[in-house]
């Protein structure tokens, strides 16, 4: 079987990159360093259409498919994690929408969300959860017409800046998503800052008290916030970081190159240095090994096969534990100058870990593809 990308696709990975090396990576280390996206980087993803590539042409988007969505997400990643991760919230929650909304809840907020008039959040992380979801401890009573919630939210992407939230809570003794509006009355978002990596994605923590909403933002049923909204969303979620892990590991592999070509120790560049080329062909090796990983879920999951489910877990799994190996060699190879801001690799190496932690962390993907592969054999 060959494995190629399409001319179309081809020529989309080449404008990304383009745009990325204008838009995004002149910026990433001033909005590290500042903890927060400039308006300028968010206007350049709004106009650039790419916050509705998850989001059908019916509605304003891109309708991308999911290799070409795969593309996108490593390309954004490999300029800023922080950026990309407005790809995988936004989409999340238009994906959750798209999926399991009303008709009317599709036409208030899909066309809006494709042009970015408004940015969505996906609120499931609590203080006291994180990995158990479903036992998320936010309430939603159901009174006089309306759904009245109490509960916190924590670490949730994008928080700071997003207009609608996916937030879940327990109604009825039972996991169930509503759509909240950041102006909601009983709304209130706290900035969250000090993060080790991925510093500009604009974490927030919400707190919900009498957080009173209409029954038409309910999103499906009660009891199927976790069982078919959540899970739906995080599988789009592991699937755009698992691209986004490549786009990283790549950057790595691109500044190491570039170093050791330059350096020179012992009157020789360090390229020239069989331990660095060891370091140098591992990168290559496993970041093709990953992509190829990704493009593979994402083709199942565009032909609609149930094992693409299974293959992104994998795919998320190789792709975050293969690019903390990476970002290490990379820190590695530039020596002091790796543990220093102005290089990259410092913030790449922040940045790539909390890409083992979030949709998912190693342990709990290492459960899950453990405990399918037994029940398969």
């Amino acid at each position: 079987m060959k494995i190629e990308l399409t001319p179309e696709q081809s020529k989309f990975r080449e404008d990304a990159r383009r745009f990325v090396d204008k838009e995004i990576v002149p910026f990433a280390d001033e909005s590290d360093a500042n903890e927060t996206l400039t308006d300028n980087v968010i206007n350049k993803m709004k106009s650039s259409g790419y916050l509705g590539s998850m989001i059908p042409g019916e509605y304003g988007g891109m309708e991308l498919d999911n290799v070409t969505l795969g593309i996108l997400n490593e390309e954004v990643g490999r300029g800023c994690s922080s950026v990309r991760a407005i790809l995988t919230v936004h989409g999340m929650v238009a994906l959750g929408i798209l999926k399991w909304g009303t008709d009317q809840q599709k036409k208030e907020y899909l066309g809006k969300m494709a042009k970015g008039e408004i940015i969505g959040a996906f609120a499931l992380t609590e203080p006291n959860i994180g990995s158990d979801a479903k036992n998320v401890e936010a309430t939603a009573v159901f009174s006089q017409g309306r759904y009245i919630l109490n509960g916190k939210k924590k670490w949730i992407t994008m928080g700071q800046i997003a207009d609608i939230f996916l937030v879940f809570a327990q109604c009825e003794g039972k996991p169930t998503a509503f759509l909240v509006r950041k102006d909601t009355p009983g709304l209130s978002i706290k900035k969250t800052t000090g993060l080790l990596g991925m510093r500009a994605s604009m974490i927030g923590e919400l707190d919900m008290e009498n957080c009173s909403v209409s029954k038409d933002c309910l999103v499906g049923s009660v009891g199927t916030g976790f069982s078919h909204v959540a899970l739906t969303c995080l599988n789009f979620g592991r699937y755009t970081i698992a691209c986004g892990c490549v786009g990283l590991a790549q950057a790595c592999l691109e500044a190491s190159s570039k170093y050791a070509k330059m350096r020179k120790q012992f009157g020789i560049p360090l390229s020239e240095n069989q331990l660095i080329q060891k370091m140098i062909t591992e990168m290559v090796v496993n970041i093709k090994a990953a992509r190829l990983l990704c493009f593979h879920a994402g083709y199942l999951s565009d032909i609609g096969d149930p094992n693409s489910i299974i293959e992104t877990w994998i795919a998320k799994y190789f792709s975050s534990t293969m690019l903390a190996k990476i970002v290490n060699d990379a820190v590695q190879i530039h020596g002091a100058n790796g543990c220093i801001r102005g290089y990259g690799v410092e913030r790449f190496l922040r940045d790539a870990k909390i890409n083992e932690i979030i949709e998912g962390t190693t342990q709990i993907h290492e459960i899950l593809i453990a405990t399918n592969t037994l029940r398969s054999i």
